[in-house]
Order: structure tokens, then C-alpha cells, then sequence
């Protein structure tokens, strides 16, 4: 994840659901351009809050096995509301179906009281070759992500 759109997992239960956070700083160089003189959060990235969510849910359920998880479709996706600079865009997913490597996970991203985007995801991991370095790598970065994303929500309560 190169762009991390995350900031802290608040809470984790593999298998069922996660709980993440995104502070919008307003030090995001994106909003240089969305829009100049009223700077929001692209509904893109919110999405993308949403996936890389689920997706740490996905590799912490199967144990930060090797392979990748793609996103195959976002259904129902509905913008609500705006997220600013200054605000937090509280994420939750949850895993609504299984079936073997292929999850339909039921996310939303809400800022204060309100909703401001929400939909279904269908991801899928994509076993790939466990011995290869690459892979190995994925795996241990995908681990060490989840983990300092956590601590970073304990050192903040």
C-alpha cells in the first residue's frame, strides 16, 4: 500500500470485522487540486480507505498467508457526505460471505454523526507462489502494517 489512506486500526476481529481511521490533515498533497478553495477528501480515496480496510481484515483472517488481494467489485457504493481537513473518517468492514477466497465484505466510512460513504466490497486473494521472495515479503509487510497501525491507535488513547 503505497498510499496508505489509514492511519490506525481501533479495532480488529479476523474473521468478522475491523475499525480503522483516517485523519484528514489538510497536508494531503491531493487536496491541493481537490478543489483549491473548498478541499475534500476524493471519493476515490474514501473508497480506497474502505478496501485497504478490508483487505487487512482479509490477510489478518487467513493468518497474512502469501498472495494478493484484488478488489473485484464495489456494488452500492453511495457518497454521503463530505470529509474536510480537520475531520476523521472512521472506517468499518465487516466480512458478510465467505466462499473459500472470496469475501463480500459490507464497509463504511462515516465522519461525526454522518455517513459519508458506504458499500459492498468483493475482494479476492489470489494465491500466488509461496516460496517466492516477493511473496514472502507481501506477507511480512502486510503483518508489520496491521501491527503498527494498532499500536498507533494504543498510543493515542
Amino acid at each position: 500500500m503505497r498510499f496508505l489512506q489509514i492511519d490506525q486500526i481501533t479495532l480488529l476481529e479476523p474473521g468478522k470485522r475491523i475499525e480503522a481511521i483516517k485523519k484528514l490533515s489538510g497536508d494531503e498533497d491531493y487536496l491541493k487540486d481537490h478543489f483549491p478553495r473548498f478541499a475534500v477528501m476524493p471519493g476515490v480515496l474514501m473508497l480506497e480507505s474502505l478496501y485497504q480496510a478490508s483487505a487487512l481484515l482479509v490477510r489478518a483472517s487467513d493468518e497474512y498467508q502469501t498472495g494478493l488481494v484484488l478488489l473485484r467489485t464495489a456494488k452500492n457504493v453511495k457518497f454521503a457526505d463530505f470529509v474536510q481537513p480537520g475531520q476523521t473518517l472512521s472506517i468499518t468492514s465487516e466480512i458478510v460471505k465467505r466462499e473459500e477466497n472470496r469475501f463480500v465484505m459490507k464497509a463504511s466510512g462515516r465522519k461525526e454523526d454522518s455517513l459519508a460513504v458506504s458499500g459492498r466490497l468483493v475482494v479476492e486473494c489470489v494465491q500466488t507462489d509461496a516460496a517466492s521472495a516477493v511473496d514472502q515479503h507481501a506477507s511480512l509487510y502486510m503483518r508489520q502494517l496491521t501491527e503498527q497501525l494498532q499500536q498507533a491507535a494504543m498510543a493515542c488513547s
